[in-house]
């Protein structure tokens, strides 16, 4: 016989390995790629499930971020909001009423848009015709305008309505419409509220003369801008935050201007 039949010649293809040789380099084989992928595996699954957890544990965190900065510009919003109020004391010695009246005492506009040139809006107020209601024909185009300082950032809905409004009761800082004075603050600005900052439920159109009452700023719900409360602008111009779990007491005798009460804070 030839040399090339000799299983241990070199070049027959039989003289490498031995079939025992073979089937356990085939099993080697085959245990690699069974190992590699169930591995590949576990590693897929433990990134989905660490980015799960990163996601879950920033998300939150990334939404109160937002929310903060949302109730910054708000208090930002009710400030240039109590600024102009002063301003506009100063040139009229008084507050502009909370709505102003036709001949007949029915209601015409708000005391938003009596403030409106002292907080840079002079052109968007000479538009406006103040002997027509706001909603008459003639102020149509003028109420479709955004004035984004009236607007909560943390709102959500229509931005020509606005939850900064006034508390309307004879007690406090704004009648109706009669005109007050600071003056008349007998328990002192930094102690009477000057505005409030209500919830969705009670928002208005900011030139309708329409606000709240002293009843329904005490019967305060839950559907606020802000988780727990709300803004107020102070007499003096402080703007403050106040929980809904304000003991009722001391948020009405907050709103009244002549009560002898003394609070420096809330």
């Amino acid at each position: 016989m030839s040399g090339s039949s000799d299983p241990l010649v070199p070049g027959n293809p039989y003289s490498e390995t031995t079939p025992v040789e073979a089937q356990v380099a085939g099993l080697s084989n085959f245990n690699s790629g069974c190992l590699i992928a169930p591995l590949l595996g576990l590693a897929l699954v433990g990134v989905l499930v660490c980015g799960g957890l990163v996601v879950g544990i920033t998300l939150p965190a990334m939404t109160a971020a937002r929310e903060a900065a949302r109730r910054m510009n708000c208090s930002g919003n009710m400030k240039q909001i109590g600024l102009a109020l002063h301003n506009y004391h100063a040139a009229y010695n008084q507050l502009p009423p909370a709505y102003t009246v036709d001949e007949n005492g029915n209601k015409l506009h708000s005391w938003r848009v009596a403030i409106l040139p002292f907080m840079e809006q002079q052109a968007l107020h000479q538009q406006i015709d103040l002997s027509k209601p706001w909603d008459a024909p003639e102020n149509a185009a003028v109420a479709s305008i955004v004035v984004p300082a009236y607007a909560c950032p943390s709102k959500v809905g229509d931005p020509l309505m606005t939850t900064y409004v006034a508390v309307v009761d004879p007690s406090g800082m704004f009648e109706g419409a009669i005109p007050t004075k600071f003056a008349q603050a007998t328990d002192g600005l930094a102690s009477t509220i000057l505005l409030v900052e209500t919830e969705h439920e009670n928002e208005v159109h900011w030139m309708s003369p329409e606000d709240i009452d002293l009843q329904t700023l005490l019967e305060r719900s839950e559907d606020d801008s802000h988780q727990g409360g709300g803004h107020v602008v102070m007499g003096d111009g402080a703007v403050q935050f106040i929980t809904n779990s304000i003991e009722v007491g001391l948020l009405e005798s907050l709103v009244t201007k002549d009560g002898g009460e003394d609070y420096t804070g809330l």
